[in-house]
């Protein structure tokens, strides 16, 4: 069930802005008088299709192959290679027949219409929920620091004061893209000191593999226990591929449950050390992996011992009760939400585009390539209408982004070829754009399956 709610929702999202990109092409063709065959959602492979009607001139169907889509555009070379048609003398409603700025709007058609559903998507978002954040003067217990963290010289209880000397009000910005794509330098109150600690900006190698908590977080200071994992939890079940190599099931015996602490537990010390913080028990309990450790914790005013023995991934079970950092929230008005909305596709536009050049200079591993395996998995198996929205706000900006790169087949590909077109004052050879548009998609393929590979290889721990 979960797969198919993760699958649901990206089908869902991806559809909507496949269908408005295509709608872009599709206006701007119509606008400029231009003669549109097909206007497909997912393609229709060696003419296989799931349903279709024709409504004047245009026939509007869905493909079986759900890897985007297309609108077919008379007297164009495209995903049809139809050389049929292009063999025929130009007619004047063809794509061929119009001048080069016209063709050049309607290849920027679907990039524009992203563009907008992104900023629109954000100011909508930003209107209707305004923002919220984590105060960071407020963290006076500083960071809890992970080892990608640690590597780069942050340790726990460290307070984040600036980024590039600009004063860090909000501590989501110190794990945002300013901090990991650029390279920057966080100014750091350690005790009575104040230190200057550069970010590398090859920080993302790492974060690819881990959570950002494993970088820093907010330091949360330890209440109570708020749970404690019983065999019987639905998480435990026998997985799939147990069920089919024919492993038997095992019910897990997880630690602290064995060892007897409940829900409301106040854990003081771990072998004798105190942990006040959630990062301090982390880390003794985490050094302790196979071995049997003793945990001192209160319940209703009294003082017990329990003797765990750590699993062999380092943990024992339970999810305390958190006391957590001040917050706050900021409303904003309907005018006042579009420059912050506008700002944000953008940010994300440019994230894009840093993230590329960074693979392209070898300084970001292409094994942060996700394929739709990798995005239906960012959108998760609950449905949660702003997370939904915010994610698709996301991919229709990279896939802005991404449409407007250089490579023959897709629209930045015919781009180029108009632009050249537009300088040498002549077009570019069919011959050549025959051939631009099978090196393209042989392209395009090979990073399909590279993609595929990348998040099926993660899937199984690689």
């Amino acid at each position: 069930m979960n797969g198919l709610i993760m699958a649901g929702q990206l089908l869902l999202g991806l559809s909507l802005l496949v269908i408005l990109h295509e709608l872009g092409h599709f206006l701007a063709a119509r606008a400029f008088g231009i003669k549109v065959e097909k206007f497909y959602l997912f393609f229709d492979a060696w003419g296989f299709k799931l349903f279709s009607f024709k409504k004047g001139d245009v026939e509007y169907g869905v493909g079986w192959l759900p890897l985007g889509g297309y609108v077919k555009i008379a007297g164009m070379i495209d995903e049809s290679m139809d050389t049929e048609q292009m063999a025929q003398p130009a007619q004047p409603w063809e794509f061929r027949s119009k001048p080069a700025w016209q063709r050049l709007i309607v290849m920027l058609g679907g990039i524009i219409v992203n563009v907008i559903v992104g900023i629109i998507i954000f100011w909508m978002l930003t209107f209707k929920y305004g923002q919220n954040y984590t105060v960071n003067g407020k963290l006076t217990d500083g960071i809890s620091v992970g080892n990608i963290g640690k590597d780069i010289g942050l340790k726990n209880g460290d307070r984040i004061l600036a980024i590039n000397g600009s004063k860090l009000i909000k501590f989501e910005d110190a794990i945002s893209s300013k901090v990991l794509f650029d390279g920057a330098q966080l100014t750091i109150l350690r005790g009575n000191q104040t230190l200057y600690i550069p970010v590398p900006d090859t920080i993302l190698n790492k974060l690819s593999k881990n959570d950002k908590e494993n970088f820093i977080a907010p330091r949360y200071r330890m209440a109570s226990v708020a749970t404690v994992l019983a065999p019987d939890e639905k998480a435990d079940q026998q997985s799939f591929f147990d069920k089919i190599f024919g492993r038997p099931y095992v019910k897990p015996v997880y630690p602290a449950y064995a060892a007897g602490i409940k829900p409301g537990d106040s854990i003081l010390a771990v072998n004798g050390k105190p942990v006040t913080f959630f990062d301090q028990f982390k880390e003794e309990v985490s050094q302790n992996k196979n071995k049997q450790i003793t945990i001192n914790a209160l319940r209703k005013g009294k003082e017990i011992n329990f003797n765990v023995l750590v699993g062999k991934e380092g943990t024992i079970g339970i999810a305390p009760n958190f006391k957590m950092p001040e917050t706050a929230h900021v409303e904003f008005g309907f005018a006042e939400s579009l420059p912050i909305g506008a700002t944000m596709a953008w940010s994300t536009f440019l994230d894009n585009a840093k993230g590329i050049g960074k693979m392209i200079t070898g300084k970001l591993s292409a094994r942060n390539i996700s394929s739709p395996i990798g995005i239906a998995k960012v959108y998760g198996s609950t449905f949660d209408w702003v997370k939904f929205w915010t994610l698709t706000g996301l991919i229709s900006m990279a896939l802005a982004f991404m449409n407007l790169l250089p490579i023959p087949g897709l629209d930045g590909g015919h781009v180029v070829f108009l632009l050249i077109e537009m300088v040498q004052r002549k077009p570019v050879s069919e011959k050549v754009l025959e051939k631009a548009q099978i090196v393209g998609f042989v392209i395009l393929i090979c990073l399909m399956v590279f993609a595929f590979g990348n998040d099926i290889l993660k899937s199984f721990g690689k």
